[in-house]
């Protein structure tokens, strides 16, 4: 599977299929779509970008970017890859050259010379596919495969150029790179427009909510009669581990479910009417859920843990990583409450746990930014 460019047409994309075929559109999130244009991103490790290695220097994401933009600097990706030969199920590693040129791969060793190159591939003339189910379909390595597929090529496995990666940092800068050599500006264009769509005011019911960075935010003192702005740092960190105890230390009576005991279904419950909430499915459907939607930190879901009858789990991206959270609930004096660290900040239901820790990272390793749609596929 694909994600397909704002500026490609579903009716052409669609008039390409073979008769019969069993292609078909998913309309999801993506939240990793453009997210080799962030200032934050680290799509592109050091060695895999010749300049680099060459220069012996790292290069800042943002300048890496523009150079991928501009034809005339176009640095050159590499890399090894298993590639899968054709007409026979062996994988064999390689080291693979990108350039403005097409795809290369090395005969013999990391030789980066012209007689043992080989001539892979056109991106021009191509797609890149994600590969699902690589290890049961294609026998691959790794869950991180993907493939090459010919314009030409309507339908069937005959004419795919198969690949897989080590990992999924890699395959994500492979498939980053594929997407700057093919459309270049395009890609930047798109993103600017989608940027702009999204800070246009709507006309039709209520105004969206402005997205705040967190460089744009300022930490404010509301205890005197009017709010002042904390400049010093020290006191901005004290101001925040006072807040952070007093969620320890409070138990909320607005928010608080009834005792155990006599809850009721609708409290006891209240947390399967959220979005975020999956119910119970397994940590491997989790994983290629969020991982369908974008592994970019912050995105997660709630789910029922199998292991624990009782308990919950909070399952986050974090530097492409999946990690999964334990929540489990407890009884004190008679009121339920549920907790990550063993009681240490308690929380009284589970929706106030996620909007206490889409505001402050906690224990997490970031805050949680995009929760996980579900996706009937």
């Amino acid at each position: 599977e694909r994600c397909l460019e704002d500026h490609e047409s579903v009716v052409e994309v669609q008039s390409s299929w073979a008769p019969g075929a069993e292609s078909r559109f998913v309309f999801r999130k993506n939240f990793a779509k453009y997210e080799l244009f962030k200032s934050n991103a680290s799509l592109f490790p050091e060695v895999m970008v010749s300049s680099c290695l060459e220069a012996n220097k790292s290069m800042a994401h943002s300048e890496l970017i523009q150079n991928f933009l501009n034809s005339g600097s176009c640095p050159e990706v590499q890399g090894f890859l298993q590639l899968r030969e054709p007409g026979r199920k062996v994988w064999k590693r390689f080291h693979f050259s990108l350039r403005r040129s097409g795809l290369y791969y090395s005969t013999k060793g990391t030789s980066k010379d012209p007689r043992h190159l080989q001539y892979f591939a056109d991106l021009t003339e191509s797609n890149i596919y994600y590969v699902t189910q690589g290890k049961k379909l294609y026998g691959t390595p790794t869950e991180f495969g993907f493939c090459i597929k010919p314009h030409k090529v309507r339908s069937g496995v005959k004419g795919l150029k198969l690949l897989c990666s080590e990992d999924e940092q890699s395959r994500s800068c492979w498939m980053a790179a594929f997407r700057l050599f093919k459309y270049g500006m395009q890609l930047y264009r798109n993103y600017q427009q989608a940027q702009a769509r999204l800070s246009q005011p709507s006309w039709i019911g209520p105004t969206p909510l402005r997205s705040v960075s967190d460089n744009a935010l300022v930490a404010m003192d509301f205890s005197g009669c009017t709010g002042r702005v904390i400049e010093n740092p020290s006191e901005v960190l004290t101001a925040a581990l006072e807040e952070a105890q007093a969620w320890r230390k409070k138990t909320t009576h607005r928010y608080s479910l009834p005792a155990a005991c006599h809850s009721s279904p609708l409290s006891a419950a209240i947390h399967r009417t959220q979005p975020w909430f999956h119910g119970r499915i397994s940590r491997e459907d989790t994983q290629q859920l969020i991982g369908r939607q974008g592994l970019v930190d912050g995105v997660f879901l709630v789910r029922e843990s199998q292991r624990n009858p009782k308990g919950f789990v909070l399952s986050l991206c974090h530097l492409q990583r999946v990690k999964h959270y334990l929540i489990l609930p407890s009884e004190e004096e008679g009121r339920l409450y549920f907790t990550m660290d063993d009681g240490q900040t308690r929380f009284a239901d589970l929706i106030q746990l996620v909007e206490f820790h889409q505001i402050n990272r906690g224990i997490l390793p970031c805050k949680l930014r995009h929760y996980c749609t579900c996706v009937a596929l």
